[in-house]
């Protein structure tokens, strides 16, 4: 036995002498130049190629097709037990049951680079990896360290990609230098131009949906998410700053700051400079922070100075030359220190994610939300990606706190999603579900309104005890089982996936209506937007029927066979009121000027949402583009001021009065308010709520004294006109998320569609006094008529992180219904 020791020492020992460091592998020093995503996969290969200490796999694809990988780093005995390991620890949160009845391993997650352009974190992962499994070893005997090396490879070639174009050789570390001033829209943002680091909780993007199946496979003790920040702030760690959620627990609050002089005692050795405590809070949900810290972990973010300004090298502010040898550095020194203290306190670790885990103490047993079964659906799509339980009742009511009254009240519901707090997840339930989060400060680093009930369009009730469920899932594929041959076929509107049917149908050349007012056809009800396909229209359309059945059950869509055009009630299907809806030609903004976020988003929308062909031109190109090509220019929020000159506008307002259409979303409409020929204006605080004030705040309370005039991303109820195309599908209130104080007055000429009244209800999250004030009698979305074209006016962005389900058929609705019936030959 003895013999047979040694001989596995011995080659244990050969092993890790063929791992190469990543410096030796890839030919120059860590930090001398940007790593590649491809040498990155290379080297981790390499790595797990070579040691028992490391496994290394896929997980996903990007949208550029370039692989999301992970390696899971621990000792020879622990990968060996490996399995046993992971349902052991899942056993303690209430998730599943294990054959093994202690989890004693801490396990530590370490993500690199959600911000392609924050690009010294991905290089850092190397050389962590190699002092693991070399200089570490004794770590991982009682630590599972799981590394994604790059959450964002599409991003993180596009910044390296044009750094090793446009570089010095030697690098330049001047500030005006060009490979310090990266081009729209820069590296930051995945191939959708979405921000990963706030797509956590919402899982739009397909970086996202895959790590999340991966990491609810562990459910880690400990995450990190390793960033930058500009070039003058030196690093930042935990412990974070306020506000804290309410659900997180002493413990978590109390070993951030434990780890947090742990790296302190590392960065005083060495003489670098760091600050905790400040910006960065753990207050919205869909951060690589906040989402682990809500599912038990201690969730942190790293943040070094640099960013994608500091290339390989450049001098800050204070005279300093900031490096990327240097930026490496303190990340592994980071990584590394987490991962020690995470070791020493393995088992205590292990107690407290436990403790986590007891929801007895939330307020609300149960969530009980309504609606349309498509929004339902949807919701239990995003729940499904979590991982997290839901049920269902029929015919019954429900009492508690009412989100539509925002106060105490019942509901009752033919049927209901029931989300219970005592299961496993409990805690994210509530954090995704509760009415207001509780605010310790407004002064937050994001958004501080998400409630899932008003994002998806839902009534809801909170109840503080549990509601009995009796009903199966209702959720099952629509087939149409009867394939009539009618004059018309009719379908209902009032989600997106009918808006996808339409974009469907209009793609395959099948020639749509829809119903500005309400109707009886064959004994039942129709609302407004009903689509009417006919075949009168579609007579030219050889196997009409058949197409139009094949999308129909492609989309899950009901088609109701018209046995006569001849209405019951209301219009028949040759009425005026009865439109036929133009396959519009669209152009979207994109470059210099506009928000590479808000286009991003409705990029994504288009192509993966509705499914709907855009043509997407530059900015700059509006004055020499030909808008006749086009039947509708999308302006995604921005700053148009260098875009639309006088020249420029007057060509717009041409294409408008032509019978064109422009959508405007939200810092976009400044480019028309109180412009000449334009109706839209800004709203100010009121004459009779000014007050002449000295200019007396002390500057120590300044940044609090200025949140009065802030909105920092809260939900507002509006009213709106049902009777609109634009609000086709909807009633008469909707719950919109304001990101900001900007405020425009209802419109004097044009269709008011969505707005607030005198009545300001801010129903969940933070909004200053100041701010408030100037939302009285204010648009929320509205339609200007020019000539034979419309001015869409989005104050607030439906389409934001595309995470808000419910404002996305009132984009839809712009698109197709809104003074759409100028058909194309």
């Amino acid at each position: 036995m003895r013999h047979l020791s040694f001989f596995l020492l011995f080659l244990t020992g050969i092993l890790q002498a063929q791992v190469q460091s990543p410096s030796d592998f890839l030919g120059y020093e860590i930090g001398t130049q940007f790593s590649r995503h491809s040498d990155v996969v290379r080297y981790f290969e390499h790595v797990a190629q070579n040691s028992d200490l490391v496994t290394y796999q896929e997980y996903g694809r990007t949208n550029e097709r370039r692989p999301l990988t992970y390696a899971v780093v621990t000792s020879k005995a622990n990968h060996d037990n490996l399995e046993n390991i992971r349902t052991a620890n899942l056993a303690q949160a209430g998730i599943g049951s294990s054959s093994q009845t202690t989890a004693d391993k801490a396990i530590v997650w370490l993500s690199y680079n959600v911000h392609g352009n924050e690009a010294s974190s991905t290089e850092a992962s190397m050389v962590t990896l190699y002092e693991l499994i070399t200089s570490k070893k004794a770590w991982l005997e009682n630590t599972v360290v799981i590394i994604d090396p790059c959450i964002n490879p599409d991003g993180r070639d596009r910044y390296a990609n044009w750094f090793n174009q446009v570089a010095s050789t030697p690098y330049d570390p001047s500030q005006v230098a060009s490979e310090h001033n990266e081009p729209w829209p820069g590296g930051r943002p995945n191939h959708y131009l979405f921000d990963l680091n706030r797509d956590w909780a919402w899982a739009t993007q397909v970086e996202s949906q895959a790590r999340l199946k991966v990491y609810n496979q562990w459910l880690p003790h400990v995450h990190v998410d390793f960033h930058e920040q500009g070039i003058n702030e030196p690093y930042y760690f935990a412990p974070a700053a306020e506000p804290f959620h309410e659900i997180i627990s002493d413990w978590q609050r109390d070993f951030q700051t434990q780890i947090g002089q742990n790296h302190a005692r590392y960065f005083d050795k060495e003489g670098w400079l760091f600050f905790t405590r400040e910006r960065f809070d753990l207050l919205y949900p869909s951060y690589g922070d906040t989402y682990p810290t809500y599912m038990g972990a201690i969730g942190m973010t790293y943040e070094q100075a640099g960013h994608g300004r500091a290339g390989l090298g450049i001098n800050n502010d204070e005279g300093f030359e900031l490096t990327l040898v240097d930026r490496v550095a303190h990340h592994k020194t980071t990584g590394l220190s987490t991962v020690e203290i995470s070791s020493k306190t393995a088992s205590k670790i292990n107690r407290e994610f436990a403790k986590f885990f007891d929801n007895r103490n939330l307020k609300y047993k149960s969530y009980v939300l309504k609606g349309t079964q498509d929004n339902l659906a949807a919701l239990a799509t995003l729940l499904d990606r979590h991982e997290i339980k839901y049920e269902f009742a029929i015919n019954g009511k429900a009492t508690g706190f009412s989100y539509t009254k925002n106060d105490q009240g019942s509901m009752s519901y033919d049927l209901a999603m029931v989300i219970h707090t005592d299961q496993p997840k409990g805690k994210m339930v509530k954090v995704l579900l509760e009415p207001d989060a509780e605010l310790s400060t407004p002064l937050t680093y994001d958004i501080t309104a998400w409630s899932l009930p008003h994002a998806y369009g839902l009534d809801a009730i909170a109840s503080t005890t549990k509601v009995s469920t009796n009903s199966g899932n209702p959720f099952s594929k629509v087939i149409n089982q009867q394939r009539m041959d009618a004059p018309g076929y009719l379908a209902k509107w009032n989600s997106m996936e009918d808006a996808k049917f339409l974009a469907g149908l209009l793609k395959a050349g099948i020639k749509v209506r829809f119903t500005e007012k309400p109707m009886t056809n064959g004994g039942q009800k129709y609302d407004r937007g009903t689509l009417i396909i006919t075949k009168s229209d579609n007579k030219n359309n050889e196997n009409f029927v058949d197409h139009l059945y094949k999308i129909a059950d492609a989309n899950s869509r009901k088609l109701t066979p018209a046995t006569s055009s001849f209405s019951d009630a209301g219009p028949d299907f040759g009425s005026p009121d009865i439109k036929l809806v133009n396959p519009p030609k669209i152009a979207l903004l994109k470059g210099d000027g506009t928000s590479s976020l808000s286009y991003g988003a409705t990029w994504y929308y288009f192509e993966q949402t509705l499914g709907y062909p855009v043509t997407s031109i530059e900015a700059d190109r509006i004055g020499r583009t030909d808008l006749d090509d086009f039947d509708i220019i999308i302006m995604p929020s921005g700053w148009y001021g260098s875009v639309l000159n006088e020249g420029t506008l007057s060509k717009v307002q041409s294409f408008v009065r032509g019978g064109g259409k422009i959508i405007a979303i939200d810092r976009a409409l400044g480019a028309f308010a109180g412009k000449s020929g334009f109706s839209l204006k800004q709203n100010t605080t009121p004459d009779d709520k000014k007050e002449e004030k000295e200019n007396l705040t002390p500057y120590a309370e300044r940044e609090e004294a200025s949140v009065t005039n802030f909105i920092t991303g809260s939900i507002f109820k509006t009213k709106v006109d049902p009777t609109h195309p634009m609000a086709f599908g909807y009633g008469d209130t909707y719950y919109s998320l304001k990101l900001g104080s900007s405020s425009y007055k209802h419109l004097d000429s044009g269709f008011n569609v969505a707005y607030i009244t005198d009545d300001v209800t801010n129903v969940a999250g933070f909004a200053g006094d100041n701010a408030k004030s100037k939302l009285g009698k204010s648009l929320v979305f509205g339609e200007e008529r020019m000539g034979r074209g419309s001015i869409i006016y989005m104050v607030d962005d439906p389409l934001f992180r595309g995470f808000w389900q419910n404002g996305k058929l009132f984009f839809a609705n712009a698109i197709f219904f809104t003074n759409n019936n100028a058909f194309r030959l």
